[in-house]
């Protein structure tokens, strides 16, 4: 073989390899839109992990934070569809509708403590959504009366409560507290919120009302401001209770609802199904299924409260 035509030879092998890496499938990207890097994000991570996918060898993970801005969740939405993503995992009722108003095909796992997805139009049904989306929700209904109740054992002389709620995705939680709380003879003073600037004004004015507690219902600006609403309750001496588990580790009262983290973990299970030939459409809506009672006993001190002792073996966690 002449020397010119060997050197040809090799230099074609040595580019073989690299032809073929090239042409290698790109690895399936899990995008997703939250609000935060928290606790959640590190769930969803441990159950993709524990499902046997690991970020850069077997997927590529895309975590896109807006820090509540309604204008970069549309622009998230629309780079992950660009992006051809596998799936979007989103959590919140915006992020919901920003992706679902971007693709009608790519699979979507939502997670919303807000939201009824049959009445929103988002799925056909919770056993057969149809369509590219599904996920897991809460059933507030049931959950709002069992709130009222555990408050009025620490505040036995509850006749009147204020809500804090916001007015732009917690209507169908706020009109399940107003049922219940009618149910029970309790008098519900609404206060409901659009953005961050109006809570200290709300909890202040539920206050200066002489109302003797308040339920603070769910959405995503009021999960990342639930450290200022537990200080400004205390501040007014304002007994509370959230659904939000982790509001009685930053200050506030009481805690009744599902474990957040875990959803997110229990997300990662849609992931898996998906990414192994799964149509999301055939994927039931879940339902929380465990709900945990956190109580601050130092928070209760301060607001001179006394925590039954039946109450406080009944907690899931003891804050002192």
């Amino acid at each position: 073989m002449r020397r010119r035509e060997f050197i040809r030879l090799a230099g074609g092998a040595a580019a073989w390899p690299l032809a073929v890496r090239a042409q290698r499938p790109a690895l399936p990207r899990i995008g997703s839109i939250v609000p935060f890097a928290v606790e959640n994000t590190e769930a969803f991570g441990q159950g993709l992990r524990e499902a046997g996918y690991v970020d850069g060898q077997n997927i590529v993970l895309d975590t896109r934070y807006h820090h509540d801005s309604l204008e970069r969740i549309d622009e998230f939405a629309r780079e992950l569809v660009a992006l051809k993503c596998s799936v979007i995992l989103v959590g919140g009722p915006y992020a919901i509708r920003a992706v679902m108003k971007a693709t009608s095909t790519i699979p979507i796992i939502g997670i919303d403590l807000e939201s009824d997805p049959v009445a929103n139009g988002w799925v056909k049904s919770l056993a057969r959504p149809g369509g590219n989306f599904t996920g897991l929700f809460l059933d507030i209904p049931e959950l709002s009366g069992k709130q009222i109740e555990l408050l009025k054992n620490v505040v036995p002389t509850i006749t009147s409560l204020a809500v804090l709620w916001d007015a732009t995705v917690a209507s169908l939680q706020f009109r399940a507290t107003e049922t219940a709380a009618r149910s029970l003879g309790i008098k519900l003073e609404p206060f409901p919120i659009r953005n961050e600037e109006e809570i200290e004004d709300a909890v202040e004015h539920a206050a200066h009302d002489r109302v003797h507690g308040m339920i603070v219902l769910t959405s995503p600006l009021i999960y990342n401001q639930r450290s200022q609403i537990a200080d400004i309750a205390l501040k007014q001496h304002l007994p509370t209770i959230s659904l939000f588990n982790t509001y009685p580790k930053i200050g506030g009262l009481m805690a009744y609802g599902p474990n957040l983290p875990s959803l997110f973990k229990r997300a990662a299970s849609y992931v898996d199904r998906i990414l192994s030939g799964a149509n999301p459409g055939e994927l039931p809506i879940e339902r929380p299924t465990k709900f945990e009672l956190v109580i601050n006993l130092k928070t209760a001190k301060a607001l001179g409260l006394v925590v039954p002792g039946q109450l406080q073996q009944l907690a899931d966690e003891l804050i002192e």
